[in-house]
Protein backbone atom coordinates (compact mmCIF):
# COMPACT_ATOMS: atom_id res chain seq x y z
CA UNK A 1 0.00 0.00 0.00
CA UNK A 2 1.47 3.31 -1.04
CA UNK A 3 1.23 5.69 1.93
CA UNK A 4 3.57 7.56 4.16
CA UNK A 5 4.16 6.30 7.70
CA UNK A 6 3.68 8.66 10.61
CA UNK A 7 6.91 10.25 11.73
CA UNK A 8 5.89 10.44 15.38
CA UNK A 9 7.60 8.20 17.91
CA UNK A 10 5.62 5.23 19.25
CA UNK A 11 3.47 6.24 22.21
CA UNK A 12 1.90 4.15 24.92
CA UNK A 13 -1.16 3.45 22.78
CA UNK A 14 0.98 2.14 19.93
CA UNK A 15 2.99 -0.03 22.32
CA UNK A 16 -0.22 -1.55 23.68
CA UNK A 17 -1.51 -2.09 20.16
CA UNK A 18 1.69 -3.89 19.17
CA UNK A 19 1.50 -6.11 22.26
CA UNK A 20 -2.14 -6.99 21.58
CA UNK A 21 -1.38 -7.78 17.93
CA UNK A 22 1.53 -9.93 19.01
CA UNK A 23 -0.74 -11.91 21.33
CA UNK A 24 -3.39 -12.23 18.60
CA UNK A 25 -0.81 -13.54 16.15
CA UNK A 26 0.24 -16.27 18.53
CA UNK A 27 -3.25 -17.22 19.75
CA UNK A 28 -5.35 -16.95 16.59
CA UNK A 29 -3.14 -16.84 13.52
CA UNK A 30 -0.63 -19.58 14.26
CA UNK A 31 2.22 -17.09 14.08
CA UNK A 32 5.22 -16.36 16.24
CA UNK A 33 4.43 -12.67 16.78
CA UNK A 34 4.50 -9.47 14.75
CA UNK A 35 7.13 -6.89 13.85
CA UNK A 36 7.39 -3.58 11.99
CA UNK A 37 4.07 -2.12 13.09
CA UNK A 38 3.57 1.16 11.21
CA UNK A 39 0.58 3.43 11.04
CA UNK A 40 -0.19 4.65 7.54
CA UNK A 41 -1.53 8.14 6.97
CA UNK A 42 -4.03 6.84 4.42
CA UNK A 43 -7.59 6.80 5.68
CA UNK A 44 -9.42 9.81 7.06
CA UNK A 45 -12.05 7.86 9.02
CA UNK A 46 -10.33 4.59 9.93
CA UNK A 47 -6.98 3.64 11.42
CA UNK A 48 -4.80 1.77 8.93
CA UNK A 49 -1.79 -0.13 10.28
CA UNK A 50 0.73 -2.27 8.42
CA UNK A 51 2.75 -5.00 10.14
CA UNK A 52 4.49 -8.29 9.40
CA UNK A 53 3.38 -11.62 10.82
CA UNK A 54 6.26 -13.91 11.72
CA UNK A 55 5.52 -17.55 10.94
CA UNK A 56 7.91 -20.44 10.35
CA UNK A 57 10.80 -18.14 9.62
CA UNK A 58 8.88 -16.14 7.02
CA UNK A 59 7.31 -12.69 7.18
CA UNK A 60 3.79 -12.09 5.85
CA UNK A 61 2.71 -8.44 5.49
CA UNK A 62 -0.80 -7.72 6.79
CA UNK A 63 -3.05 -4.71 7.31
CA UNK A 64 -5.10 -3.86 10.39
CA UNK A 65 -8.13 -1.70 9.60
CA UNK A 66 -9.55 -0.42 12.85
CA UNK A 67 -12.14 2.05 14.11
CA UNK A 68 -10.52 5.25 15.40
CA UNK A 69 -9.32 4.59 18.92
CA UNK A 70 -10.56 1.06 18.47
CA UNK A 71 -14.18 1.95 19.16
CA UNK A 72 -15.46 5.12 17.43
CA UNK A 73 -17.64 4.27 14.44
CA UNK A 74 -19.33 7.13 12.60
CA UNK A 75 -23.12 7.11 12.33
CA UNK A 76 -22.79 6.90 8.55
CA UNK A 77 -20.43 3.89 8.62
CA UNK A 78 -21.60 0.29 8.52
CA UNK A 79 -19.11 -0.91 11.14
CA UNK A 80 -15.97 -2.96 10.56
CA UNK A 81 -17.65 -6.31 11.21
CA UNK A 82 -20.16 -5.83 8.38
CA UNK A 83 -17.42 -4.32 6.23
CA UNK A 84 -15.37 -7.51 6.59
CA UNK A 85 -18.34 -9.64 5.59
CA UNK A 86 -18.89 -7.43 2.56
CA UNK A 87 -15.27 -7.91 1.50
CA UNK A 88 -15.76 -11.67 1.62
CA UNK A 89 -18.96 -11.47 -0.41
CA UNK A 90 -17.38 -9.12 -2.94
CA UNK A 91 -14.40 -11.42 -3.40
CA UNK A 92 -16.76 -14.35 -4.02
CA UNK A 93 -18.59 -12.22 -6.61
CA UNK A 94 -15.37 -11.55 -8.51
CA UNK A 95 -14.50 -8.12 -7.18
CA UNK A 96 -10.75 -7.70 -6.59
CA UNK A 97 -10.39 -7.12 -2.84
CA UNK A 98 -7.92 -7.82 -0.04
CA UNK A 99 -8.50 -11.16 1.71
CA UNK A 100 -10.01 -10.92 5.18
CA UNK A 101 -7.71 -12.77 7.58
CA UNK A 102 -9.43 -12.19 10.92
CA UNK A 103 -12.30 -10.11 12.32
CA UNK A 104 -11.47 -8.72 15.74
CA UNK A 105 -13.38 -9.92 18.81
CA UNK A 106 -13.52 -8.33 22.30
CA UNK A 107 -11.14 -11.04 23.52
CA UNK A 108 -8.45 -9.78 21.15
CA UNK A 109 -8.14 -6.53 23.10
CA UNK A 110 -7.81 -4.43 19.95
CA UNK A 111 -11.24 -2.90 19.67
CA UNK A 112 -13.31 -3.10 16.48
CA UNK A 113 -11.71 -3.88 13.14
CA UNK A 114 -10.24 -6.66 11.06
CA UNK A 115 -7.01 -7.93 9.58
CA UNK A 116 -6.63 -8.27 5.84
CA UNK A 117 -3.99 -9.26 3.37
CA UNK A 118 -1.54 -6.66 2.10
CA UNK A 119 -2.03 -5.76 -1.56
CA UNK A 120 0.89 -4.01 -3.19
CA UNK A 121 0.13 -1.11 -5.48
CA UNK A 122 -0.73 2.56 -5.69
CA UNK A 123 -3.64 4.19 -3.84
CA UNK A 124 -2.77 7.89 -4.09
CA UNK A 125 -5.23 9.44 -6.50
CA UNK A 126 -2.86 11.97 -8.02
CA UNK A 127 -0.32 9.30 -8.89
CA UNK A 128 -2.98 7.02 -10.34
CA UNK A 129 -4.14 9.91 -12.55
CA UNK A 130 -0.72 11.13 -13.66
CA UNK A 131 2.14 8.71 -12.93
CA UNK A 132 4.06 7.59 -16.03
CA UNK A 133 4.48 4.17 -14.43
CA UNK A 134 0.68 3.70 -14.58
CA UNK A 135 0.13 4.99 -18.11
CA UNK A 136 -0.80 1.52 -19.41
CA UNK A 137 -3.15 0.98 -16.47
CA UNK A 138 -5.06 4.15 -17.31
CA UNK A 139 -5.92 2.73 -20.74
CA UNK A 140 -8.04 -0.02 -19.16
CA UNK A 141 -8.81 1.19 -15.66
CA UNK A 142 -12.18 2.85 -16.33
CA UNK A 143 -13.54 -0.30 -17.92
CA UNK A 144 -12.17 -2.42 -15.07
CA UNK A 145 -13.87 -0.16 -12.54
CA UNK A 146 -17.14 -0.53 -14.42
CA UNK A 147 -16.81 -4.31 -14.37
CA UNK A 148 -16.06 -4.27 -10.63
CA UNK A 149 -19.13 -2.12 -10.00
CA UNK A 150 -21.30 -4.55 -11.95
CA UNK A 151 -20.00 -7.40 -9.79
CA UNK A 152 -20.72 -5.42 -6.61
CA UNK A 153 -24.26 -4.70 -7.75
CA UNK A 154 -24.87 -8.43 -8.26
CA UNK A 155 -24.27 -9.17 -4.56
CA UNK A 156 -27.54 -10.12 -2.87
CA UNK A 157 -28.46 -7.20 -0.59
CA UNK A 158 -30.71 -9.47 1.46
CA UNK A 159 -27.56 -11.05 2.87
CA UNK A 160 -26.88 -7.72 4.62
CA UNK A 161 -30.11 -6.74 6.39
CA UNK A 162 -28.43 -4.07 8.54
CA UNK A 163 -27.41 -1.95 5.54
CA UNK A 164 -29.44 1.21 5.04
CA UNK A 165 -32.01 1.21 2.25
CA UNK A 166 -32.49 4.60 0.61
CA UNK A 167 -34.34 6.00 -2.43
CA UNK A 168 -32.87 8.81 -4.54
CA UNK A 169 -35.18 11.42 -3.00
CA UNK A 170 -34.48 10.17 0.53
CA UNK A 171 -30.75 10.38 -0.14
CA UNK A 172 -30.96 13.96 -1.40
CA UNK A 173 -33.16 14.92 1.55
CA UNK A 174 -30.74 13.31 3.99
CA UNK A 175 -27.92 15.53 2.80
CA UNK A 176 -30.19 18.58 2.61
CA UNK A 177 -30.99 18.10 6.30
CA UNK A 178 -27.30 17.68 7.13
CA UNK A 179 -26.51 20.87 5.22
CA UNK A 180 -29.23 22.84 7.00
CA UNK A 181 -28.10 21.50 10.38
CA UNK A 182 -24.67 23.04 9.80
CA UNK A 183 -26.32 26.49 9.99
CA UNK A 184 -23.80 27.79 7.44
CA UNK A 185 -25.64 29.05 4.33
CA UNK A 186 -24.03 28.40 0.96
CA UNK A 187 -26.04 29.73 -2.00
CA UNK A 188 -24.42 27.29 -4.45
CA UNK A 189 -25.52 24.36 -2.29
CA UNK A 190 -29.06 25.78 -2.16
CA UNK A 191 -29.13 25.99 -5.96
CA UNK A 192 -27.78 22.46 -6.37
CA UNK A 193 -30.31 20.97 -3.95
CA UNK A 194 -33.14 22.68 -5.85
CA UNK A 195 -31.76 21.28 -9.14
CA UNK A 196 -31.58 17.75 -7.72
CA UNK A 197 -35.04 17.80 -6.15
CA UNK A 198 -36.55 19.04 -9.42
CA UNK A 199 -34.90 16.19 -11.36
CA UNK A 200 -34.92 13.38 -8.82
CA UNK A 201 -35.40 10.00 -10.56
CA UNK A 202 -37.86 7.42 -9.26
CA UNK A 203 -36.53 4.56 -7.13
CA UNK A 204 -34.84 1.84 -9.20
CA UNK A 205 -36.90 -1.21 -10.03
CA UNK A 206 -34.23 -3.38 -8.43
CA UNK A 207 -32.24 -1.65 -5.67
CA UNK A 208 -28.69 -2.93 -5.48
CA UNK A 209 -25.91 -3.20 -2.97
CA UNK A 210 -23.90 -0.05 -3.62
CA UNK A 211 -20.28 0.44 -2.57
CA UNK A 212 -21.01 4.06 -1.71
CA UNK A 213 -17.43 5.37 -2.02
CA UNK A 214 -16.03 3.77 -5.20
CA UNK A 215 -13.61 6.39 -6.50
CA UNK A 216 -10.00 7.20 -7.28
CA UNK A 217 -8.32 7.11 -3.88
CA UNK A 218 -10.25 4.04 -2.73
CA UNK A 219 -8.78 1.67 -5.29
CA UNK A 220 -5.45 -0.12 -5.48
CA UNK A 221 -3.80 0.05 -8.89
CA UNK A 222 -0.81 -1.67 -10.45
CA UNK A 223 0.74 -1.40 -13.93
CA UNK A 224 -1.87 -3.83 -15.28
CA UNK A 225 -4.79 -1.92 -13.75
CA UNK A 226 -7.21 -2.50 -10.89
CA UNK A 227 -5.88 -4.70 -8.07
CA UNK A 228 -8.34 -4.05 -5.23
CA UNK A 229 -11.43 -2.08 -4.28
CA UNK A 230 -11.01 -0.61 -0.79
CA UNK A 231 -12.94 1.31 1.92
CA UNK A 232 -16.41 -0.24 2.05
CA UNK A 233 -17.62 1.60 5.15
CA UNK A 234 -20.35 3.58 3.33
CA UNK A 235 -22.01 0.63 1.58
CA UNK A 236 -25.81 0.65 1.41
CA UNK A 237 -28.71 -0.52 -0.75
CA UNK A 238 -29.86 2.01 -3.35
CA UNK A 239 -29.75 3.01 -7.02
CA UNK A 240 -26.71 1.31 -8.61
CA UNK A 241 -26.17 4.35 -10.83
CA UNK A 242 -25.01 6.17 -7.71
CA UNK A 243 -21.61 4.43 -7.88
CA UNK A 244 -21.17 5.35 -11.56
CA UNK A 245 -21.86 9.01 -10.84
CA UNK A 246 -19.72 9.27 -7.70
CA UNK A 247 -16.48 8.18 -9.37
CA UNK A 248 -16.96 10.97 -11.93
CA UNK A 249 -17.19 13.83 -9.43
CA UNK A 250 -14.45 16.36 -10.20
CA UNK A 251 -12.96 16.03 -6.70
CA UNK A 252 -11.72 12.55 -7.65
CA UNK A 253 -9.98 13.62 -10.88
CA UNK A 254 -6.99 15.12 -9.09
CA UNK A 255 -6.56 17.92 -11.59
CA UNK A 256 -7.02 15.83 -14.76
CA UNK A 257 -10.38 17.34 -15.63
CA UNK A 258 -10.62 15.99 -19.18
CA UNK A 259 -10.78 12.42 -17.83
CA UNK A 260 -14.04 12.45 -15.86
CA UNK A 261 -13.64 8.92 -14.48
CA UNK A 262 -11.21 9.47 -11.64
CA UNK A 263 -8.83 11.52 -13.76
CA UNK A 264 -7.87 8.41 -15.72
CA UNK A 265 -10.73 7.46 -18.06
CA UNK A 266 -13.88 8.37 -19.98
CA UNK A 267 -17.48 7.86 -18.98
CA UNK A 268 -18.11 5.80 -22.12
CA UNK A 269 -15.39 3.33 -21.11
CA UNK A 270 -16.77 3.08 -17.57
CA UNK A 271 -20.27 2.45 -18.85
CA UNK A 272 -19.09 -0.06 -21.47
CA UNK A 273 -17.16 -2.03 -18.85
CA UNK A 274 -20.20 -1.99 -16.58
CA UNK A 275 -22.62 -3.20 -19.23
CA UNK A 276 -20.22 -5.84 -20.62
CA UNK A 277 -19.85 -7.32 -17.13
CA UNK A 278 -23.60 -7.73 -16.70
CA UNK A 279 -24.60 -4.33 -15.34
CA UNK A 280 -27.83 -2.70 -16.51
CA UNK A 281 -27.77 -0.39 -19.51
CA UNK A 282 -26.64 3.03 -18.32
CA UNK A 283 -29.05 5.97 -18.63
CA UNK A 284 -26.76 9.01 -19.20
CA UNK A 285 -29.27 11.43 -17.64
CA UNK A 286 -29.56 9.31 -14.52
CA UNK A 287 -25.78 8.98 -14.32
CA UNK A 288 -25.45 12.78 -14.63
CA UNK A 289 -27.95 13.27 -11.80
CA UNK A 290 -25.73 11.12 -9.57
CA UNK A 291 -22.60 12.97 -10.67
CA UNK A 292 -24.16 16.27 -9.61
CA UNK A 293 -25.33 14.70 -6.38
CA UNK A 294 -21.86 13.28 -5.82
CA UNK A 295 -20.26 16.71 -6.02
CA UNK A 296 -22.86 18.18 -3.66
CA UNK A 297 -22.65 15.22 -1.30
CA UNK A 298 -18.88 15.61 -1.04
CA UNK A 299 -19.32 19.32 -0.41
CA UNK A 300 -21.68 18.66 2.48
CA UNK A 301 -19.35 15.99 3.85
CA UNK A 302 -16.38 18.37 3.62
CA UNK A 303 -18.23 21.12 5.43
CA UNK A 304 -19.10 18.67 8.20
CA UNK A 305 -15.46 17.73 8.72
CA UNK A 306 -14.76 21.05 10.41
CA UNK A 307 -17.02 20.17 13.32
CA UNK A 308 -15.51 16.71 13.61
CA UNK A 309 -12.03 18.26 13.69
CA UNK A 310 -13.08 20.57 16.53
CA UNK A 311 -14.64 17.73 18.55
CA UNK A 312 -14.03 13.99 18.25
CA UNK A 313 -11.25 13.70 15.65
CA UNK A 314 -8.64 16.52 15.55
CA UNK A 315 -6.63 14.80 12.81
CA UNK A 316 -4.83 16.48 9.92
CA UNK A 317 -6.98 14.53 7.46
CA UNK A 318 -10.18 16.04 8.88
CA UNK A 319 -8.81 19.59 8.69
CA UNK A 320 -7.52 19.18 5.12
CA UNK A 321 -10.80 17.72 3.90
CA UNK A 322 -12.84 20.50 5.56
CA UNK A 323 -11.10 23.20 3.53
CA UNK A 324 -12.12 21.53 0.25
CA UNK A 325 -15.75 22.63 0.61
CA UNK A 326 -15.16 25.67 -1.60
CA UNK A 327 -13.79 23.47 -4.40
CA UNK A 328 -17.10 21.62 -4.63
CA UNK A 329 -18.97 24.91 -5.01
CA UNK A 330 -16.94 25.70 -8.14
CA UNK A 331 -17.52 22.16 -9.46
CA UNK A 332 -21.28 22.46 -8.93
CA UNK A 333 -21.51 25.77 -10.76
CA UNK A 334 -19.74 24.22 -13.75
CA UNK A 335 -21.98 21.13 -13.72
CA UNK A 336 -25.22 23.07 -13.43
CA UNK A 337 -24.20 25.44 -16.23
CA UNK A 338 -23.28 22.56 -18.55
Amino acid sequence: MSASPSETRPGDAEVRLAAALDGLARARLGGEGVIDLTRLTAGASQEIWRFSLREKGALTPLILRRAPGGERVADTAIGPEVEAQLLKAASAAGVPTPRVVHVLTPEDGLGRGYLMSFVDGETLGGRIARSEALSDARQVLAGQCGAAMAAIHRIDPEAFPTLKRVTPREFVTQYLEAYRASAWPRPVFDLAFRWLLDRCPPPPQTPALVHGDFRNGNIMVGPEGLRAVLDWELAHVADPMEDLGWICANSWRFGVEDKPVGGFGLRQDLWAGYEAAGGAKVDPDRARFWEVFGSLRWGVMCSGMANAFRTVDPSIERAVIARRTSETEVDLLRLLAG
